[in-house]
């Protein structure tokens, strides 16, 4: 048997794992800060609510979606976004909720995509949605949370791209025009492209293989034919965006993946030269059909989902610096047996009563060998207690860093772990 995750998978340990923690951590920490709260939708759905919302045409329901039959014969999928699950939730606890639900969730997704840097097929994702708000302050608001989540991580190469798709008055017009455009170039499609003129011609812009060509680029765009609501829309958000501060750049050619997308779509960007693949880390826009798909009334909506995995690779390639490993504080050793041991075990558990994380030895162990667990497990000091220790009411506080001694009495260690913590 091989110990080798599943293709498209990983293994998250010790200190990688700690940096991953920290962003979950600034994940609900800057969603609270804007009034959002948690949610958990299950991991997996019933495979229509996908193929209904997403759209046939999408890369996620053709080609990507983790899809079995369960024992009782169901056809079920593993989540490969949460918006539509989020608004499936709030469809069936409606009665419950308060107008308009501001809710947010930190989670694992599955897309079964050809594994690259930052696109795994286990991927984790931190995603706001604000349900049940037509007007452009919401799109605002999650543009804004997500330009300070990205800037607060330190990470400065990057771009917001932003454009209006339109909705259902404005849009029919424009996907005929667009399916005109393209009918002479049918040749120079590939296959899927082809599908996509047929039934969503705008994700031809969206396009892994076509979506660069000469042809593609010089296509009518949207911008010039929103209807008059829209256009309304696309300037009160813009204008929002300038009043707070956040710069975007207009791109007409932008489209989301996923068909419920109405009005606003946006994409941040890496613009760091290392980020030739998956460079967008967080992606969004407004959906007020979405609930209409699922045959509830209409409910507009607005989000994100920001790939924690890529976020973690834009902050590594541009050197932001690791969030402190989250190891154990204080490593208590004792020299000897018996009462050493008996008074180790009591420090230990005094340290944790004070919030000092803390561990020991469960054997009788050698100092030098004690010392070197100590320094295995990432302690920053090593409380060391003998039978000179013990008789005078104290411990030996070593740094491991450098070596550097003191001696503190031992109802004072905490209190002194702590203030060096600070």
């Amino acid at each position: 048997m091989s110990f080798q995750p599943p293709r498209g998978t990983q293994d998250i340990l010790l200190d990688e794992a700690d940096q991953l923690l920290a962003l979950y951590d600034v994940s609900h920490a800057t969603a609270r800060l804007f009034g959002f709260r948690y949610v958990e939708t299950p991991t997996f759905e019933h495979t229509e609510l996908y193929v209904r919302t997403s759209g046939d045409t999408s890369d996620v329901v053709t080609k990507e979606m983790y899809t079995f039959q369960d024992k009782g014969g169901r056809s079920v999928t593993l989540r490969p976004e949460s918006t539509a699950g989020v608004v499936r939730a709030y469809l069936a606890h409606a009665h419950d909720l308060p107008t308009p639900v501001k809710t947010y969730y930190v989670g694992r997704h599955f897309r079964h995509g050809r594994p690259q840097a930052g696109r795994l097929r286990e991927f984790r994702q931190f995603g706001v949605e604000i349900v049940g708000v037509a007007g452009p302050e919401a799109d605002v608001e999650v543009l804004v949370l997500g330009e300070r989540f990205a800037r607060e991580r330190g990470i400065r190469e990057y771009a917001l791209h932003l454009n209006s798709i339109g909705d259902g008055q404005c849009r029919p017009a424009y996907r005929e025009e667009l399916t005109r455009y393209f009918e002479p170039y049918i040749d120079q499609l590939d296959e899927d492209c082809r599908v996509r003129l047929a039934k969503n011609p705008l994700r031809v812009f969206d396009c892994k293989v076509d979506g660069r060509k000469d042809f593609v680029l010089a296509a009518p765009t949207i911008a010039d034919r929103l209807c008059g609501p829209c256009s309304e829309h696309f300037g009160a958000v813009r204008a929002g965006l300038e009043d707070a501060g956040v710069r975007y750049e207009l791109d007409p050619r932008l489209v989301r993946g996923l068909d419920y997308y109405t009005r606003t779509a946006f994409e941040w960007i890496s613009t760091n030269e290392a980020s030739v693949q998956a460079a967008t880390f967080n992606a969004g826009g407004r959906y007020d059909g979405l609930a209409e798909i699922l045959g509830g009334p209409a409910t507009p909506g607005v989000g994100f989902a920001l790939g924690l995995d890529r976020m973690r690779l834009a902050m590594d390639r541009e050197g932001v610096p690791r969030a402190a490993a989250r190891a154990t504080r204080c490593f208590v050793v004792a020299v000897g047996e018996g009462d050493a041991r008996a008074a180790a075990r009591r420090l230990v558990d005094e340290l944790r009563d004070a919030g000092v994380p803390a561990e020991r030895s469960y054997e009788d162990r050698p100092l030098k060998a004690q010392l070197k667990m100590a320094d295995h497990a990432g302690a920053a000091f090593a409380a060391i207690l003998g039978e000179r220790e013990l008789a005078d009411g104290v411990v030996t506080l070593r740094r491991l860093a450098d070596g550097e001694q003191e001696t503190v009495a031992a109802g004072a260690l905490a209190a002194r772990l702590l203030q060096e913590g600070r």
